[in-house]
């Protein structure tokens, strides 16, 4: 065997010390054992320099050679307090001699002695108790902090070890404790969201004086290191009223931004606009950040158009609006009609514009889709997508009972009946079939050893969703993108059916699924005309 000296040349593999730690072994390249060779290599960034501890030169992490490090780490099985036999950092100043020892030989492993107590807790200890209910603290008169907007104050970790002792005898943080674990029986907090959340609340309200106002923008970062729930901190902060939510409103770094072509006025006008579909008025409510964010694209292409010839909204006419909206078709020409009929009638609202120019105008009327029905081998690749006990079961209330992708996620465990076999989806009662029945036992079979302790009243619920009570999102049950057989498609297809076997009648539809007037008489108008053609076609065609 060789191995390559320090100058490259190739040299016998010898037994000897190494040049780093001194072991006494087989040499893997350079004069180094394997160990040391793979504490130099480039990647690490080791810098060569004096020991801490040995004062030798040699490659150094975070200020000591591997030899104090080896050393260190035998040094603290002799510690006297259980903590410092985890680390091995603090025991590295403290080196002043070393064991030698034999290269490629790893490092002891002691079991430990029973008298060692256990950081996590051992089996069978009992568990710690309850805080005690408290009621909220009353200061009284206090004098307000001064210039309290203008110190930003610094939350270290680990300043107190639950561990070893109880918390601090802060009256607001017994309050922000007490609030934590109701929070916590009520949704069904695992065991490691309820300790994070008290060591979080430890690290912010130890120090808390009555009169602050802690700002989300300042403990951000303490609530990070802690991997803590922010929104969950805020909440049990906002009812302690406590807490100053600074942070900036959804879009507000994102429409700046936009229409960077587009006149100045126009440009404020329609952020104006844009802030005022997400905050709402005193007649308007407020619209999601995503409505706004298709609204304001859909309208962009346009107004940075028209601020070639214009400077200001009230200068667009109803003709220039009528001939950009005949260039689209489909969705994008529903959408920015909709998005300019939002801005203009909000401009002529606010006397931005004299006179509305999308008034009167007409898309042209749709023709009424004909839905057909799906393949067998269609309905049968999307069964074979559904791999987990949700996702059958999302299937199956689309298939068979023709439930929409919303209303299957916003299922409560009471909507369920398994001893009557009924189930209510939206509102409307109907009979659980066996297949339901049975994808439901084993959805919530698969719930109850996955989450026992969850409070979320929705059926289905994951690892998130568990520890609240908003539903689940659709990506997580299944997504059956790319496949004929959507669930969406699915829900079509089991109405569409309906009809046809009914011979298109819309009560019988309204009774069963409990649709709108207007939705069960279009099906069972797409139900005759498929019977009218399966009719008139000749016997031997397909």
């Amino acid at each position: 065997m060789v191995a390559y000296a320090r100058d490259g040349s190739r040299v016998p593999r010898i037994v000897t010390n190494c040049d780093s730690c001194l072991a006494w072994g087989l040499m893997f390249a350079q004069g180094l054992c394997l160990d040391c060779y793979n504490f130099t290599a480039p990647r690490h960034g080791r810098h060569v320099g004096d020991c801490g501890a040995c004062r030798r030169r040699q490659p150094l992490k975070k200020g000591y050679c591997r030899l104090c490090w080896t050393q260190a780490r035998e040094d603290r099985l002799a510690a006297p307090d259980s903590r410092s036999r985890q680390l091995i950092a603090p025991h590295l100043p403290h080196v002043r001699h070393h064991q030698l020892f034999f290269a490629g030989m790893h490092p002891r492993h002691t079991p430990k002695p029973p008298t060692i107590e256990r950081r996590r807790g051992a089996k069978g200890r009992p568990p710690k108790p309850e805080p005690p209910p408290v009621a909220p603290p009353r200061p009284g008169w206090m004098q307000p902090p001064l210039l309290d907007g203008e110190i930003t104050r610094v939350y270290r970790r680990g300043r107190v070890d639950l561990r070893r002792g109880a918390a601090p005898a802060n009256p607001w943080l017994a309050w922000a404790l007490h609030l934590a674990h109701t929070v916590a029986e009520a949704r069904g907090w695992a065991g490691v969201v309820r300790r994070t959340m008290q060591r979080t609340l430890v690290t912010l309200l130890t120090d808390y004086r009555p009169g602050e106002r802690l700002r989300v923008s300042h403990i951000q970062k303490a609530v990070a290191a802690h991997s803590a729930n922010l929104d969950y901190i805020v909440e049990i902060l906002t009812n302690m009223a406590v807490i100053h939510d600074d942070r900036p409103a959804p879009l507000e770094a994102w429409l700046p931004n936009r229409l960077p072509d587009a006149a100045d006025a126009i440009r404020r006008d329609t952020v104006a606009w844009a802030r005022f579909l997400r905050d709402g008025g005193p007649r308007s409510r407020p619209r999601d950040p995503r409505t706004v964010r298709i609204y304001l694209k859909a309208v962009e292409t346009p107004l940075q158009l028209w601020s070639s010839r214009y400077d200001h909204l009230r200068e667009v006419t109803r003709e220039d609006v009528a001939v950009y909206v005949a260039t689209l078709t489909g969705h994008k020409r529903l959408e920015a009609t909709a998005g300019l009929r939002s801005l203009f009638r909000w401009a002529k609202r606010t006397n931005v514009v004299f006179r509305n120019p999308t008034a009167g105008i007409r898309l042209p009327r749709t023709k009424t889709t004909v839905w057909q029905p799906l393949r067998p081998d269609d309905v049968a690749a999307s069964i074979r997508a559904a791999n987990s006990p949700q996702a059958r079961l999302y299937v199956a209330l689309a298939a068979v009972h023709a439930a929409r992708p919303g209303q299957t996620r916003a299922l409560r465990l009471d909507d369920v009946d398994l001893g009557n076999r009924r189930i209510t989806i939206a509102g409307h009662e109907r009979p659980l079939d066996d297949l339901t029945h049975r994808l439901v036992r084993e959805w919530l079979d698969y719930r109850r050893r996955r989450w026992p302790n969850t409070a979320n009243p929705h059926l289905l619920v994951n690892r998130e969703t568990a520890l609240g009570h908003r539903p689940a999102s659709h990506t997580w049950i299944l997504n059956l993108r790319g496949l004929p057989g959507t669930v969406e498609r699915l829900r079509i297809d089991r109405q569409l059916e309906e009809a046809m076997a009914s011979g298109g009648d819309p009560l019988h539809l309204a009774a069963v699924f409990g649709i709108s007037d207007t939705t069960a008489v279009r099906y069972a108008l797409n139900a005759r005309v498929l019977l009218q053609s399966a009719h008139d076609a000749p016997p031997d065609s397909p």
